[in-house]
């Protein structure tokens, strides 16, 4: 016969693995809400149908929906500062310093991250139907730097590893840290690229439309 006192380790066990069914179980029922959801969300163009649909809507308004589309900088667009012929609308650029300290408690080097610099630049821009460089329907993005989610393109990333020189060992010696890599990045969302925006889309002066925050507390 089996030991007796391996029956608490072995419940144990079974108790978790249900315990981790439920939780997966759980999870997977809250994105399955989740997807239909976003699945119920009605789905529009930047094109007359558009316009149809918000010039028969009450307040000429519709409160939340998708609109898919290219974008299209309504002005100047901004240029790369790392990548020739690359412009954006939106533009992200990070600078970090990555740095190792000397802990002398556990008599190891840790690291750490300073002098964070971090720049956002962004032009007026709207989404227009793919293949069409002058629409007469379009949907302009209001205030897009408070819209959530990940819509950025990576389109550089570079780490220059610090150069240490005696008279650098010396200080770091006694100051107890020194620099390891200035790692730069800059994030664009690009003209030309596929983008779908969520929220609220309302019709002013009869042909203007824009795509703002929801008044419903949604993303």
């Amino acid at each position: 016969m089996a030991d007796s006192s391996l029956n608490p380790v072995v419940w144990l066990g079974v108790g978790s693995s249900f315990a981790f069914s439920g939780l997966f179980y759980h999870l997977y029922q809250e994105k399955k809400k989740e997807l239909k959801k976003l699945k119920e969300i009605p789905i529009f163009k930047p094109d007359d149908y558009l316009l149809k649909v918000l010039n028969s809507s009450p307040h000429k308004r519709l409160q939340y929906v998708a609109v898919e589309g290219v974008v299209q900088a309504d002005g100047e667009p901004l240029p790369s500062k790392f990548v020739p012929r690359r412009r954006g609308v939106i533009q992200k650029v990070v600078l970090e310093e990555h740095w190792k300290y000397w802990n002398y408690v556990t008599r190891t080097w840790n690291s750490k991250t300073i002098n964070k610099n971090e720049t956002n630049n962004s032009v007026p821009f709207s989404l227009v139907q793919p293949g069409s460089y002058i629409s007469k329907v379009y949907v302009k993005v209001q205030n897009p730097l408070e819209a959530s989610g990940c819509y950025m393109e990576r389109v550089h990333s570079k780490v220059r590893r610090a150069k240490e020189g005696l008279v650098d060992m010396v200080a770091q010696g006694l100051s107890g840290e020194k620099p390891m890599a200035l790692v730069e990045s800059e994030q664009m969302l690009c003209v030309g690229s596929s983008l779908t925006g969520f929220g609220e889309v309302v019709l002013e002066g009869g042909q203007v439309i824009r795509l703002q925050a929801p008044q419903d507390g949604r993303s």
